[in-house]
């Protein structure tokens, strides 16, 4: 028998609580679907900009972008709250741009089981979004610094990317179709 959607919200897969990471640029909608993700398994929330130091913020809305050592303690701060609700058994789901392979790293050393959800975008689209956000540090004009260092997942790397065309309800089920499913008790 299959669920109404009504029946199919705050449900996950059985197994562990999973630790999910929504990643992408600056206007793909991280905030949006790791809202909706969270609400649809019933997990926790965690918002990156939630984690920045003050002087991050501070040169972000100076139009200054981020240096990897303005970066490490704030991806570190995330691994731990993502670690934390692993060892707590809630899981939980959080955005981080998680932009370079070696940010993604200093996640997994906190949460070796981490799935990163790669939302991804035409330029246009992106741009567009950007530049119609308001009471956002990052700026339209800042998206191409974030396109220029992206690394995409490589294939050893827990996750999986979606394209951000759909609308945030469509994403949210594509991503819970994504997830590992357990094998023995243990994810997959």
């Amino acid at each position: 028998m299959a669920l109404s959607v009504e029946n199919q919200r705050n449900q996950r897969p059985a197994g562990p609580a999973p630790a999910i990471v929504v990643m992408g640029v600056a206007g793909v909608g991280k905030t949006t679907v790791a809202m909706g993700l969270a609400e649809r398994l019933g997990l926790p929330y965690g918002e990156a900009d939630d984690f920045h130091p003050a002087a991050n913020i501070a040169k972000m809305a100076a139009g200054i972008p981020l240096d990897d050592a303005d970066r490490e303690p704030w991806l570190r701060a995330i691994g731990a709250w993502l670690a934390e609700r692993v060892a707590a058994g809630t899981g939980g789901v959080v955005t981080c741009s998680a932009l370079k392979r070696s940010y993604r790293d200093l996640l997994r050393d906190a949460c070796p089981d981490a799935f990163f959800l790669h939302l991804t975008g035409a330029h246009a689209l992106v741009e567009e979004r950007l530049a119609h956000r308001s009471g956002h540090f990052m700026k339209a004009y800042m998206l191409d610094s974030q396109l220029a260092i992206l690394e995409p997942l490589t294939a050893d790397e827990n996750g999986a990317a979606l394209d951000v065309g759909p609308t945030p309800e469509s994403l949210v089920e594509s991503a819970v179709a994504l997830l590992p499913r357990p094998v023995n008790g243990d994810l997959a």
